[in-house]
């Protein structure tokens, strides 16, 4: 699940079990079936793979993993075709929520979300109803522990290669570009190796919606645990300020 610079620390420091990065590699392996589908198995040629990749890579997908899912989906003509659906709704209180979701099942699909949406007490809406509540940005991640580099050089070194903005958080620092701007900032941030716990195209909220009600809070979990259930859910944004 991608998710927020509200809670970029807690999210990126837990330790993911084997059945959660399985998981993972299971949504990152579809996102780069249709990568190549759409643009050919060469990364070097091909943006959208190569942001699939350095995604993979963020993730501690091993190298090996990464090659077999491209060959797969290049050598495979007969190979599932996912389709990319968005559905927006509310949660508790209004909360905005969007699930991108790949399926080679529409009807399962939107089945399984709206009956995430129900068991939460929340809704399915229209096209567009809560999107724009959000910004889609490119949002890069960087572990202090893991970066030697101190807080204004690397900043800078962002900053000069198109971000937008540099957050220094509590134990990470975030970076925001605009969507086209992501791959070169990314690649400036490789080329002087730095360690990205994330770096991939977001939706960040406008504004937040705190919950307090411990029904609310139960319900909001319960739509965000049902909908990461979900295998043919890539991901989740929503506008609750978890902290």
């Amino acid at each position: 699940m991608s998710g927020h610079s509200k809670f970029a620390n807690i999210k990126h420091k837990k330790e993911k079990n084997d059945a959660a990065k399985g998981k993972i590699f299971t949504r990152i392996g579809r996102e780069i079936a249709v990568a190549v589908k759409e643009g050919g198995a060469d990364p070097n040629n091909n943006s959208k793979l190569k942001d699939v990749v350095a995604k993979a890579k963020a993730n501690n997908m091993p190298n090996d993993t990464i090659d077999r899912s491209i060959k797969k989906a290049a050598g495979d003509a007969n190979s599932v075709n996912y389709e990319k659906v968005v559905y927006e709704g509310y949660g508790p209180k209004g909360t905005a929520i969007i699930v991108e979701t790949l399926t080679d099942n529409r009807n399962r699909t939107a089945a399984n979300v709206r009956n995430a949406f129900t068991k939460g007490s929340g809704a399915v809406g229209t096209q567009g109803c809560v999107s724009f509540m959000f910004d889609t940005k490119g949002q890069i991640i960087v572990d202090k522990e893991e970066c030697d580099m101190e807080a204004d050089d690397l900043m800078m070194l962002a900053l000069d290669a198109g971000a937008d903005d540099f957050n220094d958080e509590e134990d990470s620092f975030e970076i925001l570009t605009d969507e086209s701007s992501l791959g070169a900032v990314r690649d400036a941030l490789e080329e002087a190796k730095i360690p990205m716990l994330q770096a991939e195209v977001t939706m960040i909220p406008q504004t937040w919606v705190t919950l307090t009600d411990e029904q609310d809070l139960k319900l909001m979990n319960r739509i965000l645990d049902l909908l990461d259930e979900d295998d043919d859910v890539q991901n989740v944004f929503h506008n609750w300020d978890e902290e």
